[in-house]
């Protein structure tokens, strides 16, 4: 299955403490290339020759590319090894920010870019997450290397929105600056990979299972995900897009000449918060019930209200309230969910069932350019508000499924939808 821990434990190698930092490098470098863009709408707003359906697409134009990496990605690492899956990472993102920068007037391009950071981000999620933790297992770090993988990519989607929208605000030439540096940084990160020991050796070909069979994931069908993770999901990033695509935009008329400044700030706050979320996440997730995603889909409800009276008012600090409140129901949704598959996933499927839920949470991105495709009919505050009630009713969705399917213990059939 996608990118699992091969089967024996590596001896301890004390000398190796240090080995998972070039991979911790190109996580954070290919983070930030995949975020860098989100706080930058409002500049290619500014332009005028786009319309806002078509910068939001822009947005979620990386979904095409983070998608197949996200589910190819893992069993050809097992087949093959980290090393030759996770090298062109940061080459690719490197070539995604160049892209966006040589012509930020064309459609085209900002999309070919958008698809090449996609594809490098999701490599590293699903290949350097994995190989991070082997190498903190063979230092003797066995319980280090998922955390280390996750604040890798967390610190650089935060300095990847902050960074750009600084640059673009104060810095020269606020269409390329941001991406060149990135480019530059990528590919810094991406030659101090070359050192890194292959930690998942390449299988001989008569060990080889189907690759057909390597990413058939039956718990997909299991009454858990269905009625609980599948509604969850794509609030995840519907609610984070929202926060730092649609807000800023809404609100740049009201944040004097700092327009890009403030959609870098307003993404940052959502992402911070939803980071610190998740420290209180363990303590509302049970696997005795869905209370976490319960919670998480009343608070996207609420966010969602907030949105659509600061759409309607409009008013900057309610703006970032909802914001600050948006990106708590990303943080609290995503730990939920990932709490979930955690619990459902089988034998040899965890990874594979990570993947398809990052897969459905990205579906999130094209929600801000349904509003504005939507928006020649509907006002945002009445889409906001329809929003709320749809999250409203996943909630209750997910609450009267709250002790239903509860998988028992891992190993046993329960997690087999056949059963």
């Amino acid at each position: 299955m996608p990118h699992q821990p091969p089967g024996g434990a590596p001896a301890p190698d004390r000398t190796s403490r240090r080995a998972w930092w070039p991979v911790a490098a190109v996580l954070l470098a290919v983070a930030w290339g995949g975020n860098e863009f989100t706080p930058l709408l409002v500049m290619y707003r500014e332009q005028g020759n786009m319309s806002d359906v078509t910068v939001d697409a822009l947005l979620a134009a990386y979904v095409f590319g983070i998608v197949p990496a996200l589910l190819l990605g893992g069993p050809l690492s097992d087949r093959y090894g980290r090393r030759p899956l996770l090298l062109p990472a940061a080459p690719i993102g490197a070539l995604g920010s160049l892209v966006l920068a040589v012509d930020p007037m064309s459609p085209l391009l900002l999309a070919v870019g958008r698809v090449l950071c996609g594809v490098a981000l999701g490599l590293a999620m699903a290949v350097g997450s994995t190989w991070v933790t082997e190498l903190s297992a063979r230092a003797g770090e066995r319980g280090a290397g998922p955390r280390r993988g996750s604040l890798s990519l967390t610190v650089g989607f935060l300095v990847g929105a902050g960074f750009a929208a600084m640059l673009a605000q104060f810095g020269p030439w606020p269409t390329h600056l941001s991406y060149v540096v990135h480019a530059a940084g990528a590919l810094a990160a991406g030659a101090w990979l070359l050192r890194v020991p292959e930690t998942n050796p390449v299988l001989r070909r008569g060990d080889r299972a189907r690759l057909r069979d390597d990413l058939r994931i039956t718990a997909v069908r299991h009454p858990r995900f269905l009625r609980v993770v599948l509604p969850l999901a794509p609030w995840v990033f519907g609610c984070g897009g929202s926060a730092y695509a649609v807000l800023p935009a809404l609100l740049s008329d009201h944040a004097g000449d700092l327009p890009i400044a403030f959609a870098g700030i307003l993404t940052v706050l959502s992402l911070g918060c939803g980071i610190g979320i998740q420290v209180l996440a363990r303590r509302i997730d049970t696997p005795a019930s869905a209370r976490a995603s319960v919670v998480a889909l009343s608070i996207v409800a609420f966010g969602m209200g907030l949105a659509a009276w600061a759409s309607v008012t409009p008013s900057l600090p309610l703006g970032v309230v909802a914001g600050v409140v948006l990106g708590i129901g990303y943080g609290l949704g995503l730990v939920a969910g990932l709490s979930e598959v955690a619990r459902i996933a089988g034998p040899g499927q965890l990874a594979g069932l990570t993947a398809v839920f990052y897969s459905l949470t990205y579906l999130g991105f094209f929600a801000p350019m349904v509003l504005a495709w939507l928006h020649s009919t509907w006002s945002y505050g009445e889409m906001f508000g329809f929003g709320a009630v749809a999250a409203a009713l996943s909630m209750a969705l997910v609450a009267m499924s709250s002790r239903t399917a509860l998988p028992r213990a891992r190993g046993d059939r329960s997690n087999d939808p056949a059963t």
